[in-house]
């Protein structure tokens, strides 16, 4: 029977704000992402991705990082993460109070250098000097783990890959981690025995999923990793964002979608969806562009209509 051992909750997590503009071909002004952030935090999700401290050069959408992120009002209950790239990127994270920062490695090398310019190994090196910067500090650390499901360059990845990268976080002291379809290639099947090893072979060690729609598998993606126990997963608002460095890698699930979804199915987010659909209802103005989101469209299956004679 699907979802025999539901959860008593699902944990949303909102990337939209930096997963999502920092693809965005024109710049969303400082104050708009803003005001969306604090939108978002009034909605009930569990986390919100607001940026990254990567430098303005690399990507310039998110050059307004330090503004954005001490201008948020901050909501109880709420852990607001930025992505950091290297030892600069955790100190500057540091000095504006993030709560959580998010490490990236594809463990698919040759997208690894795409994306970090950099092998793994040296990902790796990087890494434990972050770590030695967070020594003493409240901030957690999250490691993600890219192309976990397949990379665009490599093709499938082997499970022991995956187990490796997981070893390898966990041993350097991260406390969670998230295994990224970066590009889309995940099938259920695979999402739930790659899901359910890692979890076997890292007790105690959070797991958060994270999807693209590339291949509308995304949401079906989702139904698999709660089969296997998992509870935390990404999502982007309107469904906007996708990898850079993939021909053809579309955006991630959509937020709004994916909360729909699980309460559809009886299973609590704690999100507040119609406040969430109004936020989302803005984000084409926004970003000056219709976006995939399905539920903006079509409205709620719960939404009912006067009929009509013809």
């Amino acid at each position: 029977m699907l979802f025999a051992h539901a959860p008593a909750r699902i944990y949303v997590n909102e990337v939209a704000v930096r997963d999502g503009f920092q693809s965005e071909p024109n710049f969303v002004p400082t104050d708009q992402k803003i005001g969306i952030v604090n939108r978002l935090a009034k909605t009930g999700l569990a986390k919100i991705e607001v940026t990254s401290f990567v430098s303005p050069k690399a990507i310039p959408n998110l050059r307004d990082a330090e503004e954005v992120m001490r201008g948020i009002e901050r909501q109880p209950g709420v852990v607001y993460v930025a992505l950091v790239p290297n030892e600069r990127g955790c100190e500057r994270a540091i000095a504006c109070g993030v709560d959580e920062i998010n490490l990236v490695m594809s463990i698919g090398e040759k997208h690894n250098l795409a994306n970090m310019r950099m092998t793994c190994e040296q990902s790796l090196a990087q890494f434990r000097r972050v770590m030695d910067l967070v020594k003493g500090t409240p901030l957690r650390v999250n490691g993600t783990i890219a192309t976990a499901f397949g990379c665009p360059f490599e093709g499938d990845i082997e499970p022991a890959r995956v187990l490796w990268a997981a070893r390898q976080y966990h041993d350097l002291g991260m406390h969670s981690v998230t295994l990224a379809d970066t590009t889309g290639m995940a099938h259920p099947r695979q999402v739930n025995e790659v899901s359910s090893a890692v979890a076997n072979a890292q007790p105690g060690l959070p797991i958060t999923l994270h999807f693209h729609n590339t291949r509308g598998m995304g949401l079906s993606n989702v139904i698999a990793g709660v089969e296997a126990g998992v509870t935390s997963y990404d999502a982007s608002l309107g469904g906007i964002g996708g990898c850079p460095y993939a021909p053809g890698a579309t955006g991630n699930i959509c937020t709004e979608d994916l909360v729909h979804m699980l309460e559809s199915s009886g299973l609590h987010t704690g999100v507040d969806l119609d406040l969430l659909l109004s936020v989302a209802g803005d984000l084409p103005r926004i970003v000056g562009h219709d976006v995939p989101g399905q539920v903006l469209k079509a409205g709620k299956r719960t939404d009912l209509h006067t009929e009509q004679r013809t």
